[in-house]
């Protein structure tokens, strides 16, 4: 039986073309035997620094037969048997657009683990400046630097579970200059404008509350919608937040958990926001 030759190990020979070749290796398959990354160059001293920088970064380094996934595949399994079922189905389905969309177009049939930096630096340039689906009247075709920079974070997120999971030896993402988020500024009521809001919502029965509450406590829009009336203990005066509404796109509404882990949690209310809620509750429906 050959000897297992350790990751990193190569060699170098003259193809009858004139061209100089340099192999070695990347990994193992199921059955021991070895997995090769092939190296060119016109002569051999080129070929010795190519090789010399390959061998240190695939020093260590044990590939499965998966590195010769296309990215792809790997992005549709890591999405559907690593992803489902850990984060909120809303989300889930916005990495899905993001990876058919946006990713998968310029990327999607390269072997996974032959995946560089500059591929990667070279899509979200694209992205950025041509990358929007259907054209907008005021940016054309162009991204939003925070919509690139949300591509970037889920990528970024697949490429890790691919390192950890020995298909590449390294993350191309990480490192590499990524247009910076941009969210539109919000808009915080000043004084006068509150005051003009409470006397507004004071004459709508049924909304009063909603508002009322929502404005004391600064809930996300999803949390408020998704409270039930065993969330609220009247005698202690707080709130427990466990979980969100959410309309996905063309889709019906979804009651699941909060946006994060931390989204969880126990808020204690203003006396004036647990009286209006006790008063609410005697004559609540349901």
């Amino acid at each position: 039986m050959s000897k297992r030759r350790p990751s990193g190990d190569g060699m170098v020979r003259k193809k009858n073309d004139g061209r100089w070749e340099g192999r070695i290796v990347i990994g193992h398959k199921e059955n021991g035997d070895s997995i090769f990354r092939y190296i060119y160059a016109p002569t051999q001293k080129e070929l010795t620094a190519k090789l010399r920088q390959e061998i240190t970064a695939y020093q260590g380094v044990d590939l499965t037969e998966d590195s010769k996934l296309t990215l792809s595949e790997w992005l549709d399994y890591w999405l559907d048997a690593i992803m489902a079922g850990t984060i909120r189905p809303s989300t889930l389905n916005g990495y899905r657009r993001y990876s058919d969309l946006y990713i998968k177009p310029y990327l999607g049939d390269k072997q996974i683990s032959k995946i560089t930096p500059a591929d990667v630096q070279k899509m979200y340039e694209v992205l950025k400046a041509r990358g929007r689906v259907k054209e907008h009247a005021q940016y054309g075709h162009q991204l939003s630097g925070s919509m690139v920079h949300s591509i970037h974070t889920m990528f970024h997120e697949a490429m890790k579970a691919a390192k950890e999971s020995h298909i590449i030896a390294k993350n191309p993402t990480e490192n590499i200059p990524v247009p910076k988020a941009n969210p539109k500024p919000k808009q915080i009521l000043n004084d006068d404008q509150l005051e003009q809001f409470m006397e507004a919502i004071k004459h709508d029965a049924v909304w009063h509350d909603f508002f009322y509450t929502e404005l004391t406590t600064g809930l996300r829009r999803g949390e408020i919608c998704g409270l039930m009336w065993r969330d609220f203990d009247e005698n202690a005066g707080t709130l427990k937040i466990l979980r969100s509404v959410n309309v996905p796109k063309r889709g019906e509404m979804e009651i699941g958990e909060t946006k994060t882990e931390r989204g969880r949690r126990t808020i204690r209310l203003p006396p004036s926001t647990v009286q209006r809620l006790k008063e609410r509750k005697k004559h609540a429906i349901s």
